[in-house]
């Protein structure tokens, strides 16, 4: 983002005894948007989204409303540097009754729920269910889902999501992945979806479920598409340090053009989790299409790797993304300091990250797959799928 000017999008809850209609007090005249008790519905999550383009103050105006205990989204004006959106958040963590911060980084998955209690590896002997370092393979079958839920429950956590939707991405694919993640990503938990945009007037407006909360935010197009994917590291990393570490126990990066097919739970959660690429999970590293150009910061030698990971889902603790995502945004200057650039851009990257840095957990295919390879037998319950591509619509200006 390079201190470019950026939206930025907090949350304030309210108890539920206050009346609704002082939400409309709290903003201020050029903000307010009208508010209707008829439309607060006690069962079901309402999401409003009303937005203005308020020329005279470079505003956006964007409300959300819980229909339980009204929830509401505040805007701040264009024009605030990353800088001074931690400042901003260092402000209001001092604030009573604002958001509750996370007094640290979550450092790794389910404590106190030992491995072998949620993750039985023999229950699918038809694959890989272990890493030569010994972290878990997670495959359809192999989870004790109900322990993991329990804990997880017990503990409150809050997941976070990203994803970047710029250009004709947004129009192609925002509202299907939202709709999907709505209903299958971490049922039953609270969950809050950091949306970055270019264009916050074609965000589509969809009915959330309980729990959820949807935070919108807006960074500058560049010009090639290969920047945008690589800028997107630097990006988060800086949503990280300015907010979401506040906000979330485990955050998850995806890319746009995917829907969830099923249930997408916590046996994902962990200090540090990779994806296995679809094309690549039974290939061997020779095959791997990693960066072999030895001046690049992501070269990898022919006789290194132990997987080929997918940049289109990656997660973990904050700390955990934020240090991935500054390591891979360094690599990524570097060679641009250097004329060069990695053979899958920021991908590329991240699979150096992971073999200096090995996961805690690795996700099978099922969790990102691409069904024009087909169904392979090992392949039983997909829960996050590719849609179809078209590059050349969504990547031409």
């Amino acid at each position: 983002m390079n201190g470019k000017a950026r939206e930025k999008v907090s949350v304030q809850r309210f108890s539920r005894q206050r009346n609704p209609n002082s939400l409309a007090q709290q903003l201020r005249p050029v903000e307010k948007l009208a508010i209707s008790n008829g439309t607060m519905n006690s069962r079901k999550k309402i999401v409003l989204c009303c937005i203005f383009s308020l020329a005279l103050f470079s505003v956006v105006a964007v409300v959300y409303l819980d229909g339980r205990d009204g929830t509401l989204v505040w805007i701040y004006k264009k024009g605030l540097k990353i800088a001074e959106l931690k400042n901003e958040t260092d402000r209001w963590l001092a604030m009573p009754n604002w958001f509750s911060p996370r007094n640290a980084y979550s450092t790794q998955g389910p404590k106190g729920v030992s491995l072998l209690q949620w993750f039985n590896p023999s229950a699918r002997m038809d694959v890989h269910t272990w890493t030569t370092w010994s972290a878990p393979i997670i495959w359809d079958g192999t989870v004790e889902r109900s322990i993991l839920e329990d804990h997880f429950r017990g503990k409150k956590v809050t997941v976070g999501l990203t994803v970047f939707a710029i250009g004709k991405y947004l129009d192609k694919y925002l509202k299907n992945f939202l709709t999907s993640a709505n209903n299958y990503f971490m049922p039953g938990h609270n969950v809050i979806f950091y949306i970055v945009v270019d264009n916050l007037l074609r965000v589509p407006l969809i009915e959330l479920g309980p729990l959820r909360t949807l935070k919108v935010f807006q960074v500058k197009k560049e010009s090639r598409w290969q920047d945008i994917s690589m800028m997107r590291m630097k990006t988060i990393g800086d949503l990280i340090e300015s907010q979401i570490r506040h906000e979330v126990d485990f955050l998850f990066c995806m890319d746009v053009d995917q829907v969830f097919e099923s249930y997408y739970g916590v046996e994902t959660l962990d200090e540090s989790v990779a994806q296995l690429q679809a094309w690549f999970y039974n290939s061997n590293r020779e095959s791997f299409t990693y960066e072999r150009n030895p001046e690049s910061a992501a070269y990898i030698p022919y006789e290194e790797g132990d997987f080929y990971y997918h940049a289109a889902v990656f997660g973990g603790t904050p700390q955990h993304i934020y240090n991935l995502t500054r390591e891979c945004y360094e690599g990524i200057r570097y060679d641009k300091e250097h004329s060069l650039e990695a053979i899958w851009h920021d991908e590329s990257h991240l699979n150096k990250y992971y073999l200096r840095n090995r996961p805690s957990k690795v996700l099978s295919p099922e969790y990102c797959w691409d069904h024009k390879i087909g169904r392979p037998y090992e392949i039983r319950n997909i829960k996050l799928s590719w849609m179809p591509k078209a590059y050349g619509d969504v990547r031409n200006k």
